[in-house]
């Protein structure tokens, strides 16, 4: 789910790459052509090396991925809008830049010029973006090429990816379960291969949640790390990002956007493992009263075991903190957002009755938020000084291992934003117990994965640091991902 940026939306809202485990991002490549990739086996550093040296064109890989996307999305229903016709005239120009050339997705909730913005509501479908977000410049600084806005829950209010204005993203795992959410489409397109990376947020687990239902590595940046607006807001949440195949992509899109702020030292480009050995503490039961489904728990078991062959020290822990207290006010302050959201858009459809253009979810978060604004203030207050707390369990280990979501992607439709308010609120927020602290707290943490079902289901590991831990998470992701390799695992979509 994914905080918004609110008033400003509008405006703009020791692996090296030879030994990492994919032969095919790695493999020479002379006469390549982009037909010779149907599957999308590479990565994206993979993918502008090869552009950058002549091998390939961004045109071909462009080409290649929109063929991709025709062919998967009536599966995953992952694409809110295309721009086809822009990706090609940019791709022709060759773009500069980290990443030039390579295609990708925005997500629907950050403005890209002359595209299309929904933020996943049918309130804004006929909106067209005048200009980059802030965080969209510096990826249209780094060369990219959009493909068009990947699709998102109405203003990212939600952990499933089921918009009236664009309909339900599906797995592309099973078809019949949720991508995750709010970039779920990011997720979905990612995972079926066609583009090698796609943008995501992250204001309660945004990245990180899809990233576990579809089988991806995605880092939530620490608040302030990378280049986004100041913003004017008393718990600022949400970060930038993506979603990626491998950690390498993360990295160095990490790196590319860097702009550290508030006292944070710059990490740079990670390219590979440390040699430190981290002491882990591994807490795998959710403190707001949820349960772990039996593959869940038995996956997020796995991780710990790896780490400690790989000589993590692993030590078993309990989270001290009252789950329920922290998550009442934690929704109290999304449900504000939500009552921000519904001002905007009845401003932006004047005339219009808010259940006509608002889903449900949406319009039973600005109802509760106005039914307990009074106790705003001492929320907030509640959020700020738990920060500090959240630091202060690093003092005795270097990261925090949990699960991810507490139970496998549940079926379409089970946290649909029309059901019932109060169920759906259960199955949320007992399916998403654990990301949340990161946001308020500002701090670094990443979903690998790990671990599949015997069923070939995702199991997506949390691990988390402190805040401006990124690149100490960066490098033991890749030393995970050396160890247990995940890039040659497909969706069955795939064929």
């Amino acid at each position: 789910m994914t905080n918004y940026t609110r008033r400003h939306f509008l405006r703009g809202t020791a692996a090296t790459a030879a030994l990492l485990p994919f032969a095919s991002a790695c493999a020479p490549v002379r006469a390549l052509r982009a037909t010779s990739l149907p599957s999308g086996d590479m990565d994206g550093v993979r993918m502008a090396q090869l552009i950058s040296n002549g091998d390939v064109s961004s045109l071909e890989f462009t080409e290649a991925a929109i063929a991709r996307a025709e062919r998967v999305n009536p599966q995953i229903n992952a694409i809110a809008s295309k721009t086809y016709d822009m990706a090609r005239v940019r791709a022709a120009e060759s773009p500069a830049g980290t990443f030039g050339g390579v295609p990708t997705f925005i997500k629907d909730l950050m403005n890209w010029k002359n595209a299309p913005s929904f933020y996943g509501s049918r309130a804004f479908k006929d909106y067209v973006a005048e200009e980059d977000g802030v965080f969209a410049t510096r990826w249209r600084e780094m060369g990219v090429v959009s493909l068009g806005k990947s699709t998102t829950p109405e203003i990212g209010l939600i952990s499933s990816t089921e918009p009236l204005v664009t309909g339900p993203t599906r797995n592309p795992w099973d078809l019949s379960r949720i991508p995750g959410g709010s970039s779920g489409g990011a997720a979905a397109l990612t995972a079926s291969r066609v583009t090698p990376f796609a943008h995501a947020s992250d204001g309660g687990g945004s990245i990180r949640i899809p990233a576990a239902c579809c089988g991806l590595f995605g880092l939530k940046p620490s608040r302030g790390a990378l280049a986004g607006p100041q913003l004017d807001q008393p718990v600022e949440l949400s970060v930038n990002h993506a979603v990626t195949l491998t950690v390498r992509d993360s990295a160095a899109l990490f790196a590319a956007a860097e702009d550290p702020r508030e006292g944070l030292t710059p990490t740079g480009r990670i390219t590979g493992p440390a040699s430190r050995r981290l002491k882990i503490a591994f807490a795998p039961e959710p403190t707001n009263g949820a349960s772990l489904d039996s593959e869940t728990r038995a996956g997020i078991e796995r991780t710990a075991d790896l780490c400690r062959s790989l000589g993590h020290e692993v030590v078993d822990w309990t989270v001290p903190m009252d789950g329920k207290a922290f998550q009442d006010e934690f929704l109290l302050l999304w449900a504000a957002g939500a009552a921000e959201f519904m001002q905007q858009a009845m401003a932006y459809s004047p005339g219009k009755a808010p259940e006509e253009i608002l889903e449900p979810w949406t319009l039973g978060l600005a109802q509760d938020f106005m039914a307990k604004k009074d106790r705003f203030e001492s929320a907030i207050a509640y959020l700020q000084a738990f920060e500090g707390e959240y630091h202060s369990w690093f003092d005795d280990f270097d990261v925090l291992l949990t699960p991810t979501v507490s139970t496998l992607p549940p079926a379409i439709g089970t946290q649909s934003p029309t059901g019932d308010f109060d169920e759906t609120m259960k199955r949320v927020t007992d399916f998403v117990a654990f990301t949340a602290p990161m946001n308020v707290s500002g701090a670094a943490s990443m979903s690998v994965p790990l671990q599949w079902t015997s069923g070939g289901i995702p199991v997506g590991s949390l691990f988390s640091g402190r805040r401006g831990d990124d690149g100490l998470l960066l490098a033991l992701a890749y030393e995970l991902e050396a160890a247990q390799p995940w890039i040659d695992r497909k969706p069955g979509i795939l064929g």
